[in-house]
């Protein structure tokens, strides 16, 4: 069965899947040949006021998720991008690919957990 997997862009093994980059920025230091991604949905990611608020501190994730959802469920683009997760993972793995360091405590984790809920 077919399932969206949280990769760090940085990580020398990448699984097989349709890429997807989940970050508003480009991460540094990575080409676009090496990312070989087939998205980048930019405008999925947090605002740019929420994420230099976040600045990845841990003490603030609770309160980062709750603002980010609300985020989400405001973006016109989120059902757009809910759909091309169904449409993709009906044909394989869905990898959302992010450039933070830490694994559990950013966007693309939150992002997951509410697409996998609204699929």
């Amino acid at each position: 069965m077919s399932e969206i997997k949280l990769v760090r862009i940085y990580e020398h093994v990448q699984p097989q899947g349709y890429r997807i980059l989940v970050d508003r920025l480009w991460p540094r230091g990575i080409s676009k040949v090496k990312a070989a991604l087939d998205e980048w949905d930019k405008q999925i990611g947090p605002s740019n006021e929420l994420r230099k608020w976040f600045n990845h501190d841990d003490e603030k994730y609770p309160e980062f998720k709750e603002k980010y959802l609300n985020e989400l469920k405001k973006n016109p683009e989120t059902q757009v991008f809910i759909n091309t997760v169904r449409e993709k993972l009906a044909k394989g793995n869905v990898l959302f690919l992010y450039g933070a360091k830490d694994t559990e405590h950013n966007q693309a984790v939150v992002l997951k957990e509410f697409v996998e809920k609204s699929l």
